[in-house]
């Protein structure tokens, strides 16, 4: 028992221990200087010199500064049912502890996949209202400078910086250039891009800054390099 003692002063000196409690490293050598045949080797029917459960049930959980549960270390060292009593109290507070750390490893996670979720879905409304589509597949196609007055004009906002603009029924895929005209004739914008066909609609993605533009009716001019301008009516928000 004095080898006992010894040690834990050792151990306490080595560990640098605060008066809250002792490391996971200090904590697993004393049990294994204690846990040498303790469960049966020194019965203690009448109980004499226990500390109540209470005391033992802090001690498994730490709860007790190492410098107040140093003078019980001879006691477990010499009765089985404390010992016995110990080792219940100590798997009992390590399965709680696992509990506790597995219901904040799930709730960090919930956490983090409602954050992400949220982020990406902030992320796509933000797409989505930089960009504008444009159908003209039912559009009757304008030649020349003027779009077809019959027609109403097609809505976008000037926030959107990415038109996605469907093109009528029967253009083909390739280089395409795009304008925007005042109804004057002045230029507003000019751009180009590369016609695909996808699930039978010949889309033309396009990049645009008109931000800065002020609200009205423009001319939207489109045509494959080297042809006639189909125009339509454009009404920027």
């Amino acid at each position: 028992m004095y080898l006992l003692a010894v040690g834990a002063q050792s151990l306490q000196r080595e560990a640098g221990l605060n008066v809250k409690g002792y490391s996971a490293g200090v904590e697993r050598r004393i049990l294994d200087a204690l846990g040498r045949g303790l469960l049966k080797e020194f019965p203690n029917p009448e109980r004499a010199g226990c500390p109540g459960p209470d005391m033992l049930k802090r001690i498994a959980s730490r709860k007790v500064p190492l410098a107040e549960a140093e003078k019980w270390l001879d006691h477990l060292g010499s009765c089985s049912p404390c010992y016995t009593d110990f080792s219940q109290f100590r798997r009992a507070y390590e399965l709680r502890r696992m509990r506790t750390l597995l219901a904040v490893a799930a709730s960090i996670l919930v956490v983090a996949t409602v954050a992400g979720w949220a982020l990406v879905h902030k992320r796509n409304e933000t797409l989505m209202a930089q960009t504008a589509v444009l159908d003209l597949r039912n559009r009757s196609v304008s030649r020349g400078t003027e779009p077809n007055p019959g027609e109403r004009p097609l809505e976008v906002t000037r926030a959107a910086t990415h038109w996605n603009i469907y093109l009528p029924l029967g253009s083909g895929e390739g280089p395409y250039d795009v304008r925007i005209l005042t109804t004057s004739g002045e230029s507003l914008l000019k751009a180009s891009g590369e016609a695909r066909l996808n699930h039978g609609v010949t889309s033309l993605e396009v990049a645009v800054s008109i931000s800065s533009s002020r609200p009205g009716r423009f001319i939207l001019q489109i045509r494959k390099p080297g042809s006639q301008w189909n125009s339509y009516s454009v009404l920027l928000r």
